[in-house]
């Protein structure tokens, strides 16, 4: 499975409380999702304000999007969003490269 991260911005969505973020799998465009408790959570949002889901994001884009892909491919591409507990057990049993 080929799991590739476009360079977008990610989008805010303020009723879910959560930024939405493109991934292609095999070519196909998806949307994946990170919550306000997992940005808060794991990648220091400081609230569930746009401007400090957007600033975690960004510092943390290159830890969200392992954990994303990791997600991905043990759903084979169907669940994509990713949440404070998964982003947990993620990072408890990540293997150093």
């Amino acid at each position: 499975m080929q799991i590739i991260f476009p360079k977008e911005p990610p989008e805010y969505c303020g009723p879910e409380l959560t930024l939405a973020f493109a991934a292609m799998v095999d070519g196909e465009r998806l949307e994946c999702v990170i919550t306000a408790e997992a940005l808060e959570d794991h990648f220091g949002a400081e609230s569930t304000r746009a401007e400090d889901m957007l600033g975690a994001f960004d510092a943390h884009r290159e830890r969200i999007e392992a954990a994303t892909r990791r997600l991905l491919s043990e759903t084979r591409g169907r669940c994509a969003v990713l949440r404070s507990g998964y982003v947990r057990f993620y990072e408890a049993n990540v293997r150093p490269s």
